[in-house]
């Protein structure tokens, strides 16, 4: 009795079991679009090889020195100097992110803007359990490739270093200050157990709920209390029980991270600290209007005040692929030796999320996946720790160097296909204002 119970691996196997027989009957769909020119696609693949060296670089440099969310300097000093090295102009601080960076190559003048995006915090006590130094050699190694043939390029490529992804909104915060005005979509990369082309992310909310009680002696005059605590348990327990209402893709986890100090207190103040995660941006609406009554109905059961603060940092919505730009990820992928899946192959259930979400709202985006680690090595773990700084994470850098470069050189070079991706970009909604969704 002084150990927890093993985990049941039955279900996660089931998954793999599953995922398995997908995998021998999946095809990825071909891209109707030609994309860019042979010769010049030939000339930005090159361009990454011949920045291999410092992407591995980059790969070993941002794990060995791993920096949480908004204390990015070390690594985005790191990116800076990359860029510089290679005579680029790039300026730190940017959108009210100190810890963010941004060069541009090309012109606007000679057609549309692409932006391929960087992340590189790391998780407190894990490193980079979640690969971002990848990501950011990868959209380095991308942008480096297009320079080396900028005075080619018909349109302008922007690269923007985003921290502060891992329990905040970076790029929220950025989107706010003007980061991605001017541009016409944005493409980034994510390492994984699986080469996927697309993969569900969940929206993803924060929520503070504050109950407060009178104070009185538990003992001696338990009955002039009014108990906080209790208040919290039954807004614990009922986020319990509405979860058997849920869809089955949402998730709400939660805690209480205050509830009095003494027993013989009855508490007057306990405070629930709440994630809500769903798959639709109005399906995670509906979830918070949802959470919200069941921490009113506690607060009347218990004679309690409440106060909700919602989205301390701002929320993430779910990601909204587009295909058509995904489409040319496979193509380029596959020039690499690897043959990205569609959605649907690994199950649904197994989604985090991603302030990417949010720039997918306000413009075409795509947010693949690329194999770094066996399927199953989980993001988030220490062994995925371990994962990030081997190998086939330094390979999969310079994969997805490859798959961005050339994905964001096909959009600005076809015209096609370039209307087929806003097209069905407006077909999903078009852009909706993200600041004030759950206003």
């Amino acid at each position: 009795m002084s150990r927890p119970t093993e985990p049941d691996h039955a279900y996660l196997q089931s998954i793999d079991e599953r995922t398995r027989r997908l995998l021998a009957e999946a095809v990825p769909d071909p891209s109707p679009f030609g994309g860019a020119s042979p010769d010049l696609s030939d000339d930005v693949e090159q361009g990454v090889e011949a920045v291999a060296e410092r992407l591995r670089h980059v790969v070993q440099s941002l794990h060995a020195h791993p920096e949480t969310a908004y204390r990015e300097h070390r690594s985005v000093m790191l990116l800076h100097q990359e860029l510089t090295r290679q005579g680029l102009d790039a300026t730190l601080g940017v959108h009210g992110v100190e810890t963010s960076v941004r060069a541009e190559i090309g012109s606007a003048d000679r057609g549309p803007t692409i932006a391929i995006l960087a992340e590189y915090d790391a998780l407190p006590e894990i490193g980079h359990a979640c690969g971002h130094n990848v990501i950011a050699a990868a959209g380095l190694g991308a942008f480096l490739a297009l320079a080396s043939v900028a005075d080619r390029l018909p349109g302008r490529v922007v690269f923007l270093g985003t921290p502060a992804e891992e329990g905040h909104s970076g790029k929220e915060v950025m989107a706010r200050n003007g980061a991605f005005d001017g541009i016409d979509a944005a493409i980034m990369v994510h390492p994984y157990g699986y080469d996927l082309a697309d993969q569900v992310w969940l929206g993803r909310r924060l929520l503070t709920i504050t109950f407060t009680g009178v104070e009185a002696h538990a003992s001696a005059q338990p009955f002039m209390g009014r108990n906080a605590l209790d208040a919290a348990n039954l807004a614990y327990q009922g986020i319990g029980l509405l979860r058997q209402q849920l869809p089955p893709s949402d998730r709400v986890h939660t805690n209480i991270s205050e509830g009095g100090e003494s027993p013989n207190i009855i508490p007057g103040r306990a405070v629930l600290k709440l994630y809500a995660r769903s798959q639709q941006p109005a399906t995670l609406r509906d979830l918070s209007a949802r959470l919200e009554d069941v921490a009113h109905g506690a607060a009347l059961m218990t004679g309690t005040g409440v106060e909700l603060l919602w989205d301390e940092h701002p929320p993430s919505l779910p990601i909204r692929t587009n295909s058509a730009l995904t489409g040319r990820w496979v193509a380029a992928q596959q020039r690499r030796g690897r043959s990205p899946l569609p959605l649907g192959v690994v199950s649904e259930t197994l989604a985090a999320s991603t302030d990417f979400g949010n720039v997918s709202y306000r413009i075409p985006g795509m947010h693949p996946l690329i194999r770094v680690a066996e399927p199953s090595t989980a993001l988030h773990t220490r062994g995925f720790a371990e994962a990030a700084r081997s190998g086939a994470a330094e390979q999969g850098a310079l994969d997805g160097a490859v798959g961005l470069a050339l994905t964001a050189l096909d959009y600005l070079s076809d015209g096609s296909l370039r209307t087929a991706v806003h097209e069905e970009f407006e077909a999903q909604g078009g852009a909706i204002d993200v600041p004030s969704y759950f206003a």
